[in-house]
């Protein structure tokens, strides 16, 4: 369902995130899908950007607007070096491409031996644009920003149910919400950036070596605010595209393997755009047309629907 700013929510997906970047110009950066917390899952990537964290909120939990933070401490004096990007949440939606830019647009001038992320034309333009402006106005910002809004967009889920005159549940009622926020190293410290907070959170000293262990324990103590049985969390790096690297040293196995995970994305991110109702009710058109045409007097019909609601009752069954 799209907000009334137009933001529609996309999917937490490694092949979506890529390809939003690379659809805003940004090259050779990749995100990869972190099926574990630890240290050396992390550094096995290779040198990495920054994380991005999913996770069901609960004011509780995420400590919101407090006035210090749950861990680690609010920098308030972070947003005056113009090196940090940070912009406050001001929309709906939006949170995914937020946590997105935290870390693209703060890894442009990064510690080498990092190379620098190359935001392209659109990027570029709109870090200079909101360079110098408080969170609030660069979250202004990002939310009016026509051609971020549209890349987001398009990587949104076909739903042709969507009510579009819905409102949102109010806070109290709502079900599960989720939200994402980014970790990445910026100057020598590891900075939570999220928009929901008046500042980023400063995690103490962090340098690209140290990164893995640094962020590793924060999420582990993040997790832990959670009750046990909570599992709902999804954690992604921003790491260079790993094809660079495998065409540099000739590792023609890497690089092919590397190559079918980019054409699945690409074919995912177009059935994630197709609506195949219509094409689902005109081959159930079709269907029905044949089924009355073997039979003009309807019998075939009849007995064909019989038949399909003995075996949903069947399966019914099987399942129960």
């Amino acid at each position: 369902m799209a907000d009334t700013g137009g933001w529609s929510t996309i999917e937490s997906d490694e092949g979506v995130f890529t390809s939003l970047i690379e659809t805003l110009g940004v090259r050779d950066v990749q995100f990869e899908e972190l099926i574990s917390l630890d240290a050396d899952t992390i550094r096995s990537l290779g040198p990495v950007y920054g994380v991005i964290f999913l996770f069901k909120w609960t004011r509780e939990a995420a400590g919101a607007r407090q006035e210090a933070p749950l861990d680690g401490s609010y920098d308030t004096s972070a947003t005056d070096n113009s090196n940090l990007f940070f912009a406050a949440q001001t929309i709906q939606n939006a949170c995914g491409t937020q946590a997105i830019l935290s870390i693209i647009l703060n890894q442009d001038h990064p510690p080498t031996p990092l190379p620098a992320i190359s935001l392209g034309t659109e990027l570029s333009s709109f870090k200079d644009f909101t360079t110098g402006f408080p969170p609030e106005l660069r979250g202004e910002a990002l939310s009016n920003s026509e051609a971020i809004r549209s890349a987001h967009n398009t990587f949104a889920r076909a739903s042709p149910f969507a009510d579009e005159t819905a409102r949102p549940q109010d806070e109290e009622n709502a079900a599960d919400v989720y939200h994402f926020i980014a970790y990445t190293p910026v100057n020598g410290t590891l900075y939570e950036l999220d928009g929901l907070q008046p500042h980023p959170i400063s995690h103490g000293a962090c340098d690209l070596a140290s990164f893995p262990e640094t962020v590793s324990e924060v999420l582990q103590r993040r997790i832990a605010r959670y009750p046990p049985e909570e599992t709902h969390f999804n954690l992604m790096a921003v790491v260079r595209d790993p094809r660079i690297a495998a065409r540099e040293i000739g590792d023609a196995e890497t690089l092919a393997r590397e190559e079918r995970k980019r054409a699945a994305w690409a074919w995912e991110n177009t059935l994630r755009r197709w609506n195949f109702v219509g094409f689902i009710g005109e081959m159930m058109k079709g269907v029905v047309a044949g089924k009355e045409k073997a039979a003009p007097d309807g019998r075939a019909y009849e007995e064909w629907v019989e038949a399909a609601k003995k075996e949903t009752r069947k399966k019914l069954e099987m399942r129960r």
